[in-house]
C-alpha cells in the first residue's frame, strides 16, 4: 500500500503544511515570519488537500512535528493534527522537529561524495542558547536532543575530527563562533513540512504510531510564563 500522508510543522515562526503519496510531496503551503499558526494552519490543510486532489477521508495517516521549538506553536500542531486524526480515524506520527531540520540540510549538502559529514540542527532558544542534536549523514542519532549554551569550544572536540553540518534557525547565531574551523560547513535548510515525509513514512512502515488521545509535543523545557509588568505600578 502508498501511503497518503498529511504533514504539519508548527514548532517555529514557520506554518507549513504538505501532502505526501508514497515518497512524492504532492501538496505543499507554507508561509514563514509568523506566529500565526492558529490562523493560517487549517487553511493551509485545505490548500494542500487540494493540491493534491485529496480530502481528509482519502488520508492514512498524519505526521506532525512535536518539538522541541515554540510552546504555542506545538500545541497548535499537535492539536490540529490529533483532531484530523481522530474524525478520520487514522493513525498520528511524531516527528521530532530537529529530525526534520536535518533531513533538510541532508537533501541541501552540496559537498564531496567522499565526505560523510554529520549533521547538526539547531532551534533558536534566545541569547546563545540552541535546541540541537546530532545525526549522522544515515540520519542515525548519535548524540540526544538537548539545550546548549554555544561559545567557541562547544563543538570543538567534533570539529577536531570530521566535517559538521550545522542548520536550522538557530545556526546563524552561531555561525561566526563555529566558523573559525574548517571542518564546519552551513546550510540554510528551510523548516518545511516537506522534509517529516522520510521519516513519516518510515514510521508508517514500521506501524510506529502515537496514541492519538495521550500523546503531547516535546517541549525539552518547562514553560515559564513571565510576570506581566505595567508601566507606573509594582
Amino acid at each position: 500500500m502508498i501511503p497518503t500522508i498529511l504533514h504539519i510543522e508548527t514548532a517555529t515562526d514557520v506554518c507549513s503544511v504538505a501532502l505526501s503519496r508514497g515518497a512524492e510531496v504532492i501538496g505543499l503551503k507554507e508561509e514563514a515570519g509568523g506566529n500565526n499558526h492558529a490562523k493560517h494552519l487549517l487553511p493551509f490543510v485545505e490548500e494542500a488537500l487540494k493540491q493534491g486532489g485529496c480530502t481528509v477521508k482519502d488520508l492514512d495517516g498524519v505526521a506532525v512535528s512535536v518539538g522541541p521549538g515554540s510552546y504555542t506553536g506545538l500545541r497548535i500542531g499537535v492539536s490540529t493534527a490529533k483532531g484530523i486524526a481522530y474524525t478520520a480515524g487514522i493513525p498520528v506520527m511524531a516527528i521530532g522537529t530537529l529530525e526534520g531540520i536535518a533531513q533538510g540540510a541532508k537533501a541541501l549538502w552540496t559537498g564531496s561524495d567522499d565526505v560523510q559529514p554529520q549533521i547538526v540542527p539547531m532551534i533558536d532558544a534566545r541569547r546563545m542558547e540552541v535546541f540541537t542534536a546530532r545525526y549522522d549523514f544515515a540520519m542515525n542519532m548519535m548524540e540526544e536532543v538537548s539545550s546548549k549554551i554555544v561559545d567557541e569550544n562547544t563543538f570543538a572536540e567534533l570539529l577536531a575530527s570530521q566535517t559538521v553540518v550545522f542548520c536550522g534557525n538557530g545556526m546563524p547565531k552561531c555561525r561566526e563562533l563555529l566558523s573559525a574551523s574548517p571542518n564546519a560547513r552551513f546550510v540554510d535548510a528551510p523548516v518545511s513540512a516537506k522534509n517529516l515525509l522520510l521519516p513519516a513514512l518510515k514510521k508508517w512502515q514500521n506501524q510506529d504510531f502515537e496514541d492519538v488521545a495521550y500523546f503531547e509535543p516535546f517541549y525539552l523545557k518547562e514553560y515559564v510564563a513571565a510576570k506581566p509588568v505595567v508601566k507606573g505600578l509594582r
